[in-house]
């Protein structure tokens, strides 16, 4: 038994996060983890997946685009199983740096399953099979999420797979019908059909990425029909059949089923299914009962759970779920918990990405938005095609689009589709962040020739006097 300030339990984005800046407030701190450092997003999320879809980037540009750039190959092919390593090793070498950060603040990362009986007291099963007890009068819980599963169609790691099992397939499916249009299923069709699997995206609401703007996200699915996908909205799954050969899934039309209709059936007939409809919290262990929202941890202005002494951060705690959400969450956590005159801020403006290609970034209000809550408002919108540095990359599909709100002008939303929109979309964050106003953004020199260039010509635009369009 050992005695902490605070134990973390999960070392996510969150997890290590919150024990990192406890310790840097002076305070003993143990995490614990049952798999490795960096949770789902560092070993079967966010980074490995950013590694295997700069792969597809590389290898459709050579593939398809070769001659627009001047580069003849032959014989061009690819070697799928160092793909995978390589997303691996990516994973591998960010796990080593999160026990790397571990020691050099003095964090003891214990290796285990932990279990909750009692506030205070934290279980630990250990690799070996035996148990150790630790106390603390603080417990951060930090323990993520994993795939939640369609009814009637359960992950079998082989024929019906989530996005783990999708990052270590020993071999490339011919065919894939990929269930669920939000981030993750997007940026894996992008990437399987980049190397030329037959790839249909069944999603039940009326647009890819149904939380993105409209206009991006009707714009996304025009070119993903154009890098050959088939794209089913407004399409739910009525019947699915899972053998060793394959899936059989059954889909009927939404939007006709919504207005009475009975609504067209297809069936797809492909290799696997990749569910990716939602995520689902996983509670730790343990006979403590803690109120639950949703099926995710309630907590309150401080980040305390129902259980005193006990708080959480992260996915766990319900949407958005996001990594930069969950660090900031955590970090908002610790400082609240050990400073009483600390008031821990909750999330509410914040960056979302999708990195297939082109890619797509947003922060704050959508246009719906902004008309369902009654502002305001006037639009900015400049297209890449009259961007300089995007034609001369080669990259001229997509737009920025900001929401600008009355009467002072200033950024109330801010949505791009294009190359390099989830760098570009940090200027304007901070400028939602300073209240700033498309005058700011206007007067402030971007550098040219850059893609930047196009977040101040649709300030410029926002006021009708854009110069290059």
């Amino acid at each position: 038994m050992a005695n902490y300030d605070l134990i973390v339990i999960g070392a996510g984005p969150a997890g290590y996060v919150g024990a990192i800046k406890a310790a840097q407030l002076g305070k003993k701190v143990a995490c614990v983890e049952k798999e490795r450092g960096g949770g789902t997003c560092n070993n079967w999320g966010c980074i490995p997946t950013k590694a295997l879809l700069k792969n597809a980037e590389l290898y459709h540009t050579m593939a398809h685009r070769a001659a627009e750039f001047g580069f003849k190959f032959d014989g061009l092919s690819y070697d799928w199983g160092a793909m995978m390593k390589r997303s691996r090793v990516v994973s591998d070498k960010g796990a080593a740096g999160v026990e790397f950060r571990f020691k050099k603040n003095k964090i003891d990362s214990i290796r285990g399953e932990a279990s909750l009986d009692k506030a205070g007291e934290v279980k630990v099963k250990l690799p070996d099979g035996k148990t150790e007890t630790h106390t603390a009068p603080k417990i951060l819980i930090a323990t993520g999420c994993v795939s939640r599963p369609l009814p009637g169609l359960d992950f079998n790691g082989s024929k019906v797979i989530g996005s783990r099992e999708a990052l270590a397939l020993p071999a490339q499916p011919k065919s894939i019908v990929i269930i669920g249009a939000g981030a993750i299923g997007v940026e894996f069709a992008y990437f399987f059909n980049a190397f030329g699997t037959k790839v249909t995206i069944v999603e039940m609401l009326p647009n890819l990425l149904p939380v993105e703007d409209t206009e991006v996200s009707q714009a996304l699915e025009k070119s993903f029909a154009k890098q050959g996908m088939t794209v089913l909205t407004n399409h739910k799954t009525t019947k699915s059949e899972v053998s060793e050969k394959g899936v059989k899934i059954t889909v009927a039309d939404a939007s006709k089923s919504a207005q009475g209709g009975a609504g067209a059936e297809k069936t797809i007939e492909a290799e696997m299914a990749l569910v990716a409809i939602g995520i689902q919290a996983v509670l730790p262990g343990g006979t403590l009962k803690f109120e639950l929202v949703k099926g995710f941890l309630q907590t309150n202005d401080r980040y305390e759970t129902s259980v005193p002494g006990v708080f959480a951060a992260g996915d766990i705690i319900g949407p958005p779920w996001l990594a930069h959400v969950g660090s900031y969450e955590a970090i908002q956590a610790v400082e609240g918990m050990f400073d009483p005159k600390f008031k821990p801020a909750k999330v509410t403006t914040f960056p979302g990405c999708t990195y297939c290609q082109p890619q797509v970034a947003s922060i704050g209000l959508t246009e719906r938005a902004a008309k369902e809550a009654g502002k305001k408002f006037k639009l900015g919108k400049f297209p890449f095609m009259a961007s300089g540095k995007a034609r001369a990359i080669g990259e001229s599909e997509g737009f920025v689009k900001l929401i600008i709100g009355g009467p002072h002008g200033e950024v109330l939303g801010a949505h791009i589709i294009g190359s390099e929109a989830t760098e570009m979309i940090a200027e304007l964050g901070l400028a939602i962040t300073l209240e700033a106003t498309w005058e700011e953004i206007e007067e402030t020199i971007h550098a040219h020739p850059t893609l930047s260039e196009a977040v101040q010509e649709a300030a410029e635009a926002a006021a009708g006097h854009a110069i290059h369009i």
